[in-house]
């Protein structure tokens, strides 16, 4: 049960705190939107990975199965395990050089700014990864441990079904973050029976 009172229906995870809350909401949403959907020289199925791999670390399990999921349904069914060898597993050698130092750069953000270091963005630019692949690692990194603080801050109820973690992640793979609230709304209408299921706590 969540810290504070949120709508009786509310959505697990962060979506229950857009519904009560949604001024912050919206723009926590737009966010996500430009930081995973819009232009970067990463691909969106990258920047999910990123964003799954810092709430790992973490040990945000909403953000951890949401975003790893976005991450599966943006990749080719031949790439399907390694996202979660490298979320769950934390083994980085199926993905390129690049993507294993941009991982190493995600993580280092994740213990603290200042643990990045010249050589983090040495390595990242010697494998190819550009200025803006640098800028938005580091800037989803601290924007999810913004978000991983917010969802596990509050207490907010996570599903105890995967499936529900899947549909969410075709949801934001397809639709991405700026309509979440849709969903959201979408849940509201499903029997309170069936809502009931996805709820742990």
């Amino acid at each position: 049960m969540a810290y504070i009172n949120l709508p009786p229906d509310a959505y697990p995870g962060i979506g229950g705190l857009m519904m009560a809350y949604p001024k912050t909401g919206k723009a926590l949403a737009n966010l996500a939107q430009q930081l995973l959907k819009e232009g970067s020289s990463l691909s969106p199925a990258e920047r999910e990975l990123i964003a799954a791999r810092v709430s790992r670390a973490n040990d945000c399990e909403f953000c951890t199965k949401a975003h790893t999921a976005a991450a599966r349904h943006q990749v080719s069914d031949d790439d399907d395990n390694i996202v979660d060898q490298v979320v769950n597993q934390q083994d980085y050698s199926g993905l390129s050089e690049k993507m294993q130092r941009l991982i190493d750069l995600t993580l280092a953000v994740q213990q603290g700014g200042k643990f990045v270091t010249q050589t983090h963005v040495d390595q990242a630019r010697a494998v190819g990864a550009d200025d803006q692949a640098i800028h938005d690692t580091v800037l989803i990194a601290a924007a999810f441990c913004m978000f991983n603080r917010y969802v596990d801050g509050l207490g907010t109820a996570t599903p105890p079904d995967d499936s529900m973690y899947e549909m969410v992640g075709q949801h934001l793979a397809q639709q991405g973050y700026a309509v979440g609230m849709l969903w959201q709304l979408l849940y509201r209408l499903l029997p309170k029976a069936v809502r009931n299921l996805f709820l742990s706590n």
